[in-house]
């Protein structure tokens, strides 16, 4: 399965889920009407009283509906709010040890080779045993858990196993379905809570007490919650058990090393990977190992595979099984088409067809990942360190909206910078531009998102003010060239967690006609990028829209139709709202404007990415063996 296909399953799971919980409540309001007969006195002379009944149903379902609604909403605060319940602290650059550095350093290098934003790291110091975990709604907003003991016991390999394997669940839609899992079943576990507290107030209940003593019912609420712990149990079971296997294998393809996802299986054969804090049971789906103690229900209902199969199955994976793994890279021998910019593999250049551009989606290869650590070795160390402090990383993206080949439209923008921002920050900008003027220009977008956990730790209102002084910056210039409307969409895209933190995306269109117009709008802008010519332009807009679904019965335009920014970002805000197959259709429409003339230009290249990442469909890096990285003497030089 693509990308687009684990999205969908990942909404059938979701609508699986909803089943269950139904079936769940179901189960539990019964218990609770036998225990309220009881209660009553009404049993055992009579077993059926509809009044009662339909009151314990309505009481019941409300209460569970209430609970879950109050958790949902409590965690569109993001993955974070999660990592802290679990005692995590956001582990940053300058107060990371050796250990934590590497962390931060494995995660940068997957993030960049899966074309994502860097996902926020969090450290739970307190836990001594092996054991991570990733949440959040979507790529864009994902934090990523790694326990104290992982980073002691597992050596840089099998941390990169583990890593792979929580990315394989953020880029697979696994993390918006556990934080539905999670509040969905904290209704179930509410049943328990609302038991043990009737338990403790059991000192009021006296002997005089006509029928069952509220104490007692409070015990039988326990029960029945317990009832509601195994059956959220099953759910969580029935959900993640396959995806924990998927995932396993997912990090076995990005890093094509088996060897590090087995010696981490086998060291939680040895070790311990349960978890000290009250908050596991509630996340124990979310975990990388079992993250619960052990015992004979959770064997019964463990939520993760057992370690023998999934070491047997990662274990058995040899050379040539490595070599026959789907891979988005490959492609056919014989073929000669090269590109101006291919993707790189073994230090050939390979064509890159439409085809592929969609299977990369969601996807990491190991060239992504060899590109994007030789990125961060050959980085300038000044760009290097400055990517991890808020004010450098600000100056960094204020230097990629400064003008690098017209001297007057430069001084035009530093003059105006120098008026809104502080001297300081104005001489490190200039000093970064200088540092970035030597880069090639392929990595500006890796850049940018190298940035954004620093520009991250902002208030909401700092991140509108860099934005809007990128704006500046690109107004000052007089015209709005194509990577300042990328580098503009970037920013706004990877900055809303911290702008927005409870905005989430649910699927609103799910035909071609409702979004129609702006899918139009996007391939407008694609088919004028890389093409000079009037004719060359209407025709590669041409062989986009066709390959939309249902192209025949829609009004087509004959050539592209006007746009600016402010009109492609409501459309992208829009298209971010459609299913995963009609995202899939249009990133296969982009890709067929963008590669019809059988070239990929920079410019080309940054517009596609940018704006299938806006869709939440992150694309890998381009890469061209052609062109390589700056040296970095050239690049300290200067």
């Amino acid at each position: 399965m693509n990308f687009f296909e684990h999205q969908d399953k990942a909404r059938q799971n979701t609508q699986q889920l909803i089943g269950l919980f139904a079936l769940s409540i179901a189960v539990m309001v019964v218990a609770i009407y036998i225990a309220a007969l009881f209660l009553f006195r009404l049993a055992p002379r009579t077993w059926w009283n509809p009044g009662l009944f339909l009151s314990v149903a309505g009481v019941t379902t409300i209460a569970i509906a209430l609970a879950s609604v109050y958790k949902i909403l409590y965690l569109r605060q993001g993955g974070s709010i999660i990592a802290q319940e679990l005692g995590g602290r956001l582990l940053l650059p300058e107060m990371a040890d050796e250990q934590g550095r590497q962390l931060l350093n494995i995660v940068e290098e997957m993030a960049i080779a899966s074309g994502i934003s860097v996902p926020e790291v969090y450290l739970l110091e307190s836990e001594q045993g092996i054991n991570a975990f990733a949440a959040g709604f979507s790529p864009n907003d994902a934090v990523i858990g790694v326990t104290r003991g992982s980073l002691q016991h597992l050596s840089r390999d099998e941390l990169q196993g583990v890593i792979g394997h929580e990315f394989s669940h953020i880029l697979n839609g696994d993390m918006r379905l556990n934080l539905r899992l999670m509040g969905l079943l904290h209704g179930i576990l509410f049943i328990y809570l609302a038991g043990e507290l009737l338990w403790r107030w059991r000192v009021r209940s006296s002997s005089e007490d006509k029928g069952l003593p509220l104490w007692a019912f409070g015990l039988a609420l326990m029960a029945i919650g317990g009832i509601g712990l195994l059956c959220g149990r099953l759910i969580k079971a029935a959900v993640s058990r396959q995806r924990e296997f998927l995932a396993d294998a997912s990090a076995v393809q990005f890093t094509r090393n088996p060897d590090g996802m087995t010696g981490v299986l086998k060291k939680l054969q040895q070790m311990d990977s349960r978890l000290i804090t009250p908050g596991a049971e509630a996340a124990s789906h979310m975990f990388f190992g079992n993250a619960l103690k052990p015992s004979f229900w959770e064997d019964m209902f463990a939520t993760h595979p057992p370690l023998a199969e999934r070491i047997r199955r990662v274990g058995g994976l040899n050379a040539r099984d490595l070599a026959a793994m789907p891979s988005p890279m490959r492609r056919p021998s014989h073929s000669q088409d090269g590109l101006t910019m291919g993707f790189a593999g073994g230090g050939n250049s390979t064509a890159v067809t439409p085809e592929q551009i969609v299977n990369q989606v969601g996807s990491v290869a190991p060239e992504h990942f060899a590109h994007a650590q030789a990125l961060l070795a050959q980085l300038p160390e000044s760009l290097r360190l400055g990517v991890r402090e808020q004010q450098s990383a600000t100056a960094i993206a204020f230097a990629l909206a400064l003008d690098t080949e017209n001297p007057q439209v430069r001084e035009r923008q530093i003059t105006w910078l120098t008026q809104v921002q502080p001297p300081e920050l104005v001489e490190k900008t200039l000093e970064f531009s200088r540092e970035i003027s030597q880069l090639d220009p392929s990595l500006r977008l890796p850049l940018v998102d190298l940035t954004i956990p620093a520009l991250r730790q902002t208030s909401a209102k700092e991140c509108q003010r860099l934005c809007k002084c990128v704006q500046g910056l690109v107004t000052a210039r007089g015209s709005l060239s194509l990577w300042d409307f990328v580098l503009q969409l970037v920013l706004w895209y990877r900055l809303q967690p911290c702008i927005n933190p409870a905005s989430t995306t649910t699927v609103e269109f799910t035909s071609i006609e409702q979004i129609w117009s702006d899918c139009i709008l996007v391939l407008s802008a694609l088919a004028r990028v890389g093409q000079s010519q009037p004719d060359e332009i209407a025709y590669a807009f041409r062989s986009g829209v066709f390959r939309l679904p249902g192209a025949g019965q829609q009004e087509k335009p004959d050539a592209p139709v006007a746009c600016n920014f402010a009109d492609i970002k409501k459309s992208i805000e829009r298209l971010r709202l459609a299913s995963p197959k009609l995202k899939q259709a249009l990133v296969d429409a982009c890709a067929h404007t963008v590669l019809l003339d059988n070239k990929v230009t920079p410019s080309e290249a940054d517009l596609l990415r940018a704006i299938a990442m806006t869709l939440d469909c992150p694309i890998p890096p381009f890469l061209n063996s052609q062109r390589g990285f700056p040296k970095p003497k050239q690049s300290s030089a200067k």
